[in-house]
């Protein structure tokens, strides 16, 4: 069986250094112009787009590897992947192409591509968790190193803002607005995001302290019947002796 490397992207840090920025932006009294609102929002978008750059990472033949990213529900995500020409201005061999599949931490399947050079996805997560991202290269005689551009964008990020530009025809400073405006709510259900994480966390180191006593109380007591146990046994054996 080929060995599957997973690769986990961290983004809670990120994710509290764009929440104390933002927290910090507004508690500013008020934006002197539009310029200055339009640089701030631009600074936020910035933050929260760091978290979704796009990485590229080696995958030999006949091996697999899976990148999972921490979505909350109702969320959504897009992303994008394609393997790198190793020959630029010639056609992409016959061997470099892969075999991709997006999964929820439930096991339930939301892409799958066989055999493809390049593809794309995209869905709102169902459920909160770790959504996994696995690449499978196909075994090759020699061996080769493929090359994977990954592009994964959730949230705010995932929004084709040119577009809605487009279909909405707002200018300029409405369109910052309306970006702000989705950051801000983005913002807030992160908030309760991690208040629920949270509450779910207390809630398993009380039940984990609790076990924890009970097995504590089960042990002593264990401990002490066994030890009472040998006393009588070796009470009874010396009296049936006659050495006490």
């Amino acid at each position: 069986m080929a060995p599957t490397v997973y690769v986990l992207i961290k983004t809670t840090t990120t994710r509290c250094r764009l929440l104390a920025y933002v927290l910090a932006l507004v508690a500013r009294p008020t934006f002197s112009n539009v310029r200055d609102l339009t640089l701030a929002n631009q600074r936020v978008l910035g933050f929260l787009l760091a978290t979704s750059e796009s990485i590229r990472f080696d995958l030999q033949s006949g091996h697999t590897k899976c990148i999972a990213e921490d979505i909350k529900s109702n969320s959504m995500t897009v992303g994008k992947y394609s393997v790198v020409n190793p020959n630029d201005g010639q056609p992409l061999p016959d061997s470099h192409k892969l075999t991709a599949r997006v999964t929820s931490s439930y096991g339930n399947s939301y892409h799958y591509s066989e055999h493809v050079p390049s593809g794309h996805f995209a869905f709102v997560a169902a459920e909160a968790g770790d959504y996994m991202a696995c690449f499978w290269a196909p075994d090759h005689k020699p061996p080769i190193t493929l090359t994977v551009d990954l592009d994964w964008r959730t949230g705010v990020a995932a929004k084709d803002w040119s577009n809605v530009a487009k279909k909405g025809q707002v200018d300029v400073m409405e369109l910052e607005l309306k970006k702000l405006y989705d950051t801000a709510l983005s913002i807030q259900e992160e908030i309760y995001y991690l208040r629920q994480r949270e509450e779910e966390m207390q809630e398993l180191n009380r039940t984990t302290n609790s076990r924890m006593a009970w097995l504590s109380f089960l042990s002593l007591f264990v401990c002490l019947s066994v030890a009472g146990l040998q006393l009588w046994h070796l009470k009874t054996f010396f009296e049936k002796k006659k050495l006490i």
